[in-house]
């Protein structure tokens, strides 16, 4: 019954009740749109490199292998010399690997010297692996694969010829142009650093610097193609290498092998714990995200307050004929928290469910640009948790105008005010 009369007490007043339900509801989105990205994203942000179990590189610290490893971001201290890689890949524990080198770059894009593997092992997301858009992986030489955005940006097709450039300036003036690669591979939109990158193989990487020595090009040495052909063309040195293991049983035991290699100074990581650690650096930015949407909901559930508030002034004569017919002061108490509740109740279904939509139409822009695999099923324990603190804040606010309305008096509301 209580319901019943705050449901047509609210009809009576409908325009303003549906203001502030949209208000509420928008204010509602928001707060839960940040909760179910920031989750989300720190679940993708987690799975941006998945299935690998070690990345190994130079003795450096754990955050910097994994940004020039992963994200191409910063240089390694140095590099890993082939002998100490094959070691390594040959361990009866190793199932496969994926070996790294990096130093030049295209136009701002770095460029990556990998092998076949990298597109047949490298995992993202959901164990989901690298696919071609167009083309396919290189098979020669002077063979170039692209990320999506390289391709996108730049505007590269299949066939075209590019010239890569010694280091990782935006702009340089040390080209590799007398050996320029075709490009033969086109890879799909992934929303991670792989999209970002160029991929030849390591032979290709050694056959662009054979006529270089310290980093600068020696004057006058020309090496013909088929000369090229015909040499060794296997690296010296890497700079990172990625690993997988025949039993996840063996993660630590082979990390510890690696990090006391008497050889040389090498450091193995878990990407995984390594990618925690780096999002515990964001949190500062992830906490601002979630106070000003908590003020975008605390501004909306006082404007509901304040409308209830200022409805009352009103509904004098209403309360007190509700007074006089013997409903009790509870009555009108609990009459205005439960009109609080229904608003803020219909603002929480609207929100779920326009969230839900924009999430499920948004979900492949999201992964293939921002590299955020958004669910678009919102109810989740966090999500649950959000609803309570709405609901509790709401029953809270709702006590100012519950209050003024318990204390008004049947003499005040009878009375004819000239």
């Amino acid at each position: 019954m209580l319901a019943k009369i705050a449901w047509r007490s609210l009809r009576n007043r409908q325009y303003t009740v549906l203001l502030t339900l949209l208000s509420v509801a928008i204010s509602t989105f928001v707060l839960l749109g940040v909760e179910h990205i920031r989750f989300e994203a720190k679940e993708s942000f987690s799975k941006t490199v998945s299935g690998v179990d070690l990345i190994v590189g130079a003795r450096t610290g754990q955050l910097n292998l994994l940004l020039y490893s992963v994200f191409r971001i910063g240089n390694p201290t140095n590099n890993i010399s082939w002998h100490s890689y094959r070691q390594f890949a040959d361990d009866p524990k190793v199932a496969w690997t994926i070996p790294i080198s990096l130093g030049d770059s295209h136009r701002g894009f770095r460029v990556v010297g990998t092998t076949h593997d990298f597109f047949e092992r490298f995992r993202f997301g959901e164990n989901a692996k690298l696919d071609f858009s167009e083309g396919r992986a290189f098979a020669k030489v002077f063979d170039v694969v692209l990320g999506a955005d390289v391709a996108r940006k730049l505007n590269y097709r299949l066939h075209d010829t590019i010239v890569l450039a010694h280091g990782l300036g935006q702009v340089s003036f040390s080209l590799h142009d007398d050996r320029p690669f075709t490009v033969t591979g086109i890879l799909r939109p992934t929303g991670t650093p792989a999209d970002q990158a160029l991929y030849v193989s390591l032979q290709g990487m050694e056959a662009i610097h054979l006529n270089w020595r310290d980093g600068v090009k020696i004057p006058g040495k020309q090496i013909a193609g088929d000369d090229i052909e015909k040499r060794d063309l296997t690296p010296k040195s890497i700079t990172a290498f990625m690993i997988g293991l025949q039993s996840k049983m063996a993660i630590f035991q082979m990390q510890r092998q690696i990090n006391q290699y008497a050889k040389e100074p090498l450091l193995a990581i878990l990407p995984g714990v390594t990618l925690m650690e780096l999002w515990e650096m964001m949190r500062t930015m992830e906490n601002t995200l979630q106070l000003i949407s908590y003020l975008v909901l605390f501004s909306a559930l006082l404007g509901l307050s304040t409308m209830l508030l200022s409805s009352i002034r009103e509904r004098q004569r209403e309360i007190a004929v509700m007074r006089a017919i013997g409903a009790s002061s509870l009555f009108i108490f609990l009459l205005i928290q439960i009109e609080a509740l229904l608003i803020v109740s219909a603002a929480i279904i609207l929100a779920i469910f326009l969230l839900t939509a924009t999430l499920h139409f948004s979900k492949t822009y999201l992964a293939e640009n921002f590299g955020i695999f958004i669910n678009h099923l919102v109810i989740n324990d966090p999500i649950i948790a959000h609803l309570g603190i709405i609901i509790a804040s709401t029953f809270l606010l709702g006590l100012i105008p519950a209050l003024s309305a318990y204390r008004l008096s049947l003499h005040q509301g009878l009375t004819i005010k000239n």
